[in-house]
């Protein structure tokens, strides 16, 4: 899989927006850097799009920025001149996705039957946004689609929100989500970029799902018997841990990706276990920490 869909898959999310002044768009993806995903979807639904895509790629190159609402050809073009590193289209032109083929862009064209599946998958596509999702029939009809075309994975973009964002992201046929409930426009407009900050923070809650699953110490405590019994004890090992603590996620290998873009050395070597693992590389407060996939 391309390495630019590949971060898609380990964001999770992708926010859509419909920017207005591309003097926002700066700052707006500030705001999504600083609640946790370094990623937008500019649409071309306003004239203001191939602006501010090329303001935030000259200010954020490390930020991963796409097109969307790509109807033809020339807005490829535009887009892609402008900076952005995948096209995401409303649904399957032939002549946008041979564009986007010929210059060696991801795109992600949208579908929502299985004869627009099939004509994607004539192209050599296996990632499309399924779209509009929830109008569609949301989930059931994406695992539906999903059995007898078992080649294609989905970004499912359009009433994708936070009450349904972890059932989405649960189901293995889907990539990532798009959505605009962490940019919306009335929100940019009025320039709450903590808004935005604090809903991707809470996204990113949701899609990681963190909660304590164990606390196992380490058995040179010396603790009587008796005590030791009622509690979580490991065996002892080299080191100077004093045990370790276990945290659930919903997605070991989106949580691996998130922790390193805050700086944290992952060790990714478990991530090919059942149920699959990840750990930080060092120590916290004394304690080896230890994530393990929940689902």
């Amino acid at each position: 899989m391309n390495a630019v869909l590949e971060r898609i898959e380990e964001l999770g999310i992708v926010p859509v927006v419909k920017i207005e002044s591309a003097r926002h768009a700066v700052p707006l993806v500030r705001a999504l850097q600083r609640g946790g995903l370094p990623v937008a979807e500019f649409t071309f639904r306003t004239a203001a799009a191939q602006d501010a895509i090329k303001a935030v790629c000259d200010a954020h190159p490390e930020v991963l920025v796409g097109a969307g609402t790509v109807l033809n050809p020339e807005q490829a073009d535009k887009a892609v001149t402008a900076g952005a590193r995948f096209i995401v289209s409303p649904g399957l032109n032939p002549r946008t996705v041979a564009w986007c083929v010929e210059h060696d862009v991801p795109v992600v064209p949208g579908v929502a039957t299985a004869t627009d599946i099939e004509a994607a998958m004539g192209h050599g596509l296996s990632v499309l946004k399924f779209f509009p999702s929830e109008a569609l029939g949301g989930l059931a009809m994406l695992r539906a689609l999903s059995a007898p075309l078992g080649g294609v994975r989905f970004v499912p973009t359009g009433g994708v929100k936070p009450e349904n964002l972890v059932e989405y992201l649960a189901f293995d046929k889907v990539l990532a989500v798009g959505g605009s409930w962490l940019t919306k426009a009335d929100v940019i407009a009025a320039e709450d970029f903590d808004r935005i900050a604090a809903l991707t923070r809470e996204a990113l809650a949701l899609m990681l799902g963190f909660s304590i699953g164990g606390v196992a110490l380490r058995t040179g405590a010396q603790l009587p018997e008796a005590v030791a019994s009622m509690l979580p004890i490991g065996g002892a090992r080299k080191g100077k841990d004093a045990g370790v603590i276990t945290v659930r996620t919903h997605n070991a290998r989106r949580a691996a990706a998130f922790l390193e873009r805050q700086g944290l050395a992952v060790d990714r070597s478990g991530l090919d276990e059942t149920p699959a693992r990840i750990a930080l590389q060092e120590a916290v407060g004394d304690f080896r920490v230890e994530f393990a996939a929940s689902g």
